[in-house]
């Protein structure tokens, strides 16, 4: 069984090591890439103003955020819902840089890049040069976005995990094939189609070079 958890934060800003925190968690659960139902939302308590720009993305006001806990109150309970599942996020290096630098602050354990996948950078290699934003993809893949007015960590964490099924294969045939080589293999469908992605990335190289001549 492969349990996935598909999240999406929001923050005060950019950089946490500058004092920026997370406003907003959001997160729903996939086993075997299948949607379970069970998520996980929590606005958080930034314990600082939020700044106009970070509020214009997400609408979310310290006013409006000063009652809800802490994430100092609130890490345990995230910790314990994600468990040891992989984790799925577009553009990761800022959601998990995010929670790593909150996590550290707490003595928490932070989470490995090797139980993360960025599907920001799965949408690059099999569109090189297109958009590949969340509203992009979702355009691409025909996914209903239309109450997506602000960003929203639950609502996007929900837009991502149909995304990322739809770049795991959707109705596409030849990834249904590859989902039967994960099955067969007992690796994980993610692995399986970064190794392919890899391989034709290889052969293109290889291809470009023999015309060079």
């Amino acid at each position: 069984m492969v349990r996935e958890i598909v999240f999406d934060t929001e923050t005060t800003g950019f950089n946490v090591n500058e004092g920026d925190r997370l406003v907003e968690i959001g997160a729903v659960e996939l086993i075997n890439h299948i949607p379970t139902g069970v998520t996980y939302h929590q606005y958080i308590n930034p314990e600082r103003e939020v700044p106009e720009d970070a509020f214009k993305v997400h609408g979310l006001s310290y006013d409006f955020l000063k009652d809800y806990p802490t994430f100092r109150q609130v890490a345990d309970e995230w910790l314990e819902f994600v468990g040891d599942a992989v984790l799925v996020a577009h553009n990761a290096s800022f959601d998990i840089g995010f929670l790593n630098g909150q996590l550290k602050e707490l003595d928490k354990p932070l989470f490995t890049w090797d139980r993360v996948v960025d599907t920001l950078e799965i949408a690059r290699n099999l569109f090189p040069g297109a958009r590949v934003n969340l509203d992009a993809l979702c355009r691409r893949y025909g996914i209903d976005n239309s109450e997506r007015t602000l960003h929203g960590a639950l609502l996007d964490a929900d837009l991502l995990a149909k995304v990322y099924l739809e770049l795991l294969g959707g109705q596409n045939a030849m990834l249904k094939a590859l989902a039967d080589v994960a099955r067969e293999t007992g690796k994980p469908l993610v692995v399986v189609l970064m190794i392919v992605v890899q391989r034709i990335a290889e052969l293109f190289d290889m291809v470009k070079t023999l015309f060079e001549f």
